[in-house]
């Protein structure tokens, strides 16, 4: 009977585990790189992402959103993500300077796609709002579309980008 309680003890302590609340958002700081090109993010412009992952201690930081966004498409991921955070551009000091505290989950995020600007790398960016008249705002501005996370398209995150394409850098 003992051994029985034992067990029964180990496996709701392993519940209450996975029950874990997720981790709260990193700030940006001058360690804060890219995932993909070890470049240190504070030196671009436009918005960031982060990512989660269980059992590690750190988030992945990414110099665009879609970036991201592309990495969480990928097939090839099989790390498990716990927490994703975007950068809001709804009350982000200006482009250039997206803010280093002032994160928003994904899930809950409106994210802006073919505005035609480019984001801290050069590529055409998806841009997140916290709030639907940020993005309104962006849209009446740059154009695009306004979405959630599950409805922005592959082809906007994943795959060429033609360079020679005019993009506008906010101001």
């Amino acid at each position: 009977m003992k051994y029985l309680l034992l067990a029964a003890l180990v496996v709701l302590t392993a519940c209450k585990e996975e029950i874990a609340q997720a981790p709260a958002a990193a700030p940006l700081n001058e360690e804060s790189l890219s995932y993909f090109c070890q470049m240190n993010i504070a030196e671009h412009g436009g918005p960031k992402g982060q990512i989660h992952l269980a059992g590690h201690p750190h988030p992945l930081f990414f110099a665009q959103v879609r970036d991201m966004v592309a990495y969480l498409k990928s097939p090839e991921r099989d790390a498990e993500i716990v927490a994703v955070y975007v950068s809001d551009m709804s009350v982000a000091p200006s482009w250039d300077q997206p803010g280093d505290d002032n994160w928003t989950p994904a899930e809950t995020a409106i994210f802006v796609v073919g505005a035609g600007v480019a984001g801290g790398m050069g590529a055409p960016e998806i841009v997140p709002f916290s709030n639907q008249q940020g993005a309104d705002n962006f849209i009446a501005e740059f154009g695009g579309r306004a979405m959630s996370m599950e409805q922005i398209p592959d082809d906007a995150a994943i795959g060429p980008v033609d360079f020679d394409l005019p993009l506008e850098t906010p101001s």
